[in-house]
């Protein structure tokens, strides 16, 4: 793994690309936001499909672990629609990056652009507003793994689904963001358990609201740990933001919609993630990235991240939940 120091980081590092170079990996193309939609949804079903024609422990567990991945895939759309990336029409990006991306995930653009922005802006900073969630790395072993089984045991997802009802349905009287939101979150729920009636397996949306609470918690975590815990501090993003290396598997599965290349988006966040392997090409052949923090595969970013020695202090602090008005992954 490469680091990057205070003293390395090279501070005009946007000199290396011109204008023109950047220029072809701004552009947006609907069709590939489409097709991003439609593979994310695609997977959902086919697990749905599969358990009903398989229903058996292990077709029940795969499914939980692809629907988890897809639910983070589509609120990584969200957020691609936040960065107002995912569709050229400004407000068909708000619209359709809402019903179709987040309010089936329990989240919102509204609450969670400002948010983010803010993260962009903060990185790594006192007031970056997802500090909290990486600031206790390294952390034991055994904390990590406590961790993961409180994640798949639903422990975790049960105290965010309990933080996103109150901020939410309990407030949807008096703020006009909660009203929308919870109006949202039910309709796309109700449309997806209506289908799935129609289809004559109600039961499965038992899956959907599963996974959300077990297996998408896991990947979400995996994922805001691998894109800054332990990064090098540096006064800008190369510093402070780790692009993973990602096999087909970890895409499928931990990484959907090119989010392990998060550096990339840090360092140009316009561009859309279905050029972001490309930036990142252009980035490494420009030496831009030969300081930089890279990983290769998740496995080793959880290592790092569990390689406090065990004894003492665990330094595991109590989950922290989402500032939002709804539960928003922190890119």
């Amino acid at each position: 793994m490469a680091f990057a120091s205070p003293t390395l980081v090279k501070a005009d590092w946007r000199a290396a690309l011109s204008r023109e170079e950047i220029a072809p990996l701004l552009v947006q193309s609907d069709l590939r936001s489409w097709i991003s939609i439609a593979v994310d949804w695609g997977l959902v079903f086919a697990a749905f499909a599969w358990v009903a024609a398989w229903p058996n422990p292990f077709s029940i567990v795969a499914a939980l672990f692809v629907i988890g991945a897809r639910q983070l895939g589509l609120a990584v759309l969200m957020h691609e629609a936040a960065h107002r990336t995912l569709l050229r029409d400004r407000r068909f990006n708000d619209w359709v990056g809402n019903w179709l991306c987040a309010y089936p995930v329990w989240s919102d653009i509204t609450p969670y652009r400002p948010y983010h922005l803010q993260h962009h802006a903060r990185t790594g900073t006192r007031e970056d507003p997802d500090l909290g969630l990486i600031a206790p790395f390294p952390i034991t072993r055994e904390s990590l793994l406590r961790k993961v089984g409180r994640d798949l045991s639903g422990r975790t997802g049960w105290k965010f689904a309990k933080a996103a009802f109150a901020r939410t349905f309990r407030r949807a009287r008096q703020s006009e963001a909660a009203r929308r939101a919870a109006f949202g979150v039910a309709v796309t729920n109700l449309v997806l358990l209506a289908g799935l009636t129609a289809l004559g397996h109600p039961a499965l949306y038992l899956l959907w609201a599963g996974a959300w609470l077990t297996t998408n918690t896991l990947v979400t975590r995996i994922r805001s740990i691998a894109e800054h815990a332990l990064t090098p501090d540096a006064p800008e993003p190369r510093g402070r933001t780790r692009t993973t290396q990602a096999r087909w598997w970890e895409r499928l599965l931990i990484a959907p919609n090119r989010v392990n290349f998060h550096l990339e988006h840090h360092l140009v966040m316009t561009v859309p993630h279905y050029r972001l392997p490309a930036l990142h090409r252009l980035l490494r052949a420009r030496g831009v990235l030969d300081d930089a923090c890279i990983e290769r595969g998740y496995w080793r970013v959880l290592a790092r991240a569990a390689s406090k020695p065990a004894g003492g202090a665990s330094g595991e602090p109590e989950e922290q939940l989402p500032g939002p008005p709804v539960r928003v992954p922190p890119f």
